[in-house]
């Protein structure tokens, strides 16, 4: 996979040639009035603490028009009642993570699962365009909008890698509210999550301080000013 790298005029450009002819590029400075907090408004709550958490991770940019683009790829999977995963790439600029990739694996779907196959197609992605795995979106075709336990486990992984990381479920027929992007509670979320054991769907315990097991985002911002690009493996 060849990939050219150029600055022009204050614009980080990426050029990939493989799989498919891509484009994606970042403000390096983006205008800060255009830029917006998912707040509760947009995903229907948030931690008490989340204020907090935000201040000890790093920001975490997105597009919306990469969930709207993402949906109209799933759109097929949903109507036939099949779930869709991507996996999100993201550059780490000044402190910051701006997802610029939308990496669509091939995969296996049925109504509440969809399992990654030939991750090592992602990861040559990932590698060539020096990219961290912030995070991964799926859709929940006729579901509401929540953390399964098996989509638990999964963002446990992220979190591993990526303490930022982000889990976006995209729910088309909720109509309480249309999409969440979640991570798990860190340390009560991500202890229960390292000590279980058991696979498929099943039941985790509360954490003991009473905090959730996962929580909605509030370190993660709308940027108008950001481009990506979107590699479908399928």
């Amino acid at each position: 996979m060849a990939a050219s790298y150029c600055l022009q005029k204050g614009v980080h450009t990426v050029t990939q040639s493989s799989p498919s002819p891509t484009i994606s590029c970042i403000h390096s400075i983006p205008h800060v009035a255009e830029v917006s907090r998912i707040t509760s408004a947009d995903s229907a709550g948030s931690s008490s603490d989340g204020l907090a958490a935000s201040k000890v991770l790093k920001d975490v940019h997105i597009s919306a028009q990469l969930m709207e683009d993402f949906l109209a790829l799933a759109r097929d999977n949903t109507d036939k009642d099949l779930e869709t995963c991507g996996v999100l790439g993201a550059f780490l600029k000044g402190g910051t993570f701006y997802v610029t990739t939308l990496i669509i694996p091939k995969q296996e779907s049925t109504s509440d699962s969809c399992l990654a196959l030939n991750e090592e197609e992602i990861f040559a992605i990932q590698n060539e365009l020096s990219l961290y795995p912030v995070g991964w979106i799926h859709t929940h075709p006729s579901q509401r909008c929540f953390m399964s336990s098996i989509d638990l486990h999964t963002q446990f992984s992220y979190q591993m890698m990526v303490p930022e990381a982000v889990a976006i479920v995209m729910a088309p027929t909720d109509n309480s509210r249309a999409y969440g992007i979640f991570r798990l509670s860190d340390p009560s979320g991500m202890n229960i999550l390292k000590e279980c054991k058991e696979t498929g769907y099943h039941p985790h315990r509360e954490p003991s301080d009473g905090s959730p097991i996962y929580d909605h985002c509030s370190n993660v911002y709308v940027n108008p000013n950001l481009r990506f690009e979107i590699c479908d493996l399928r």
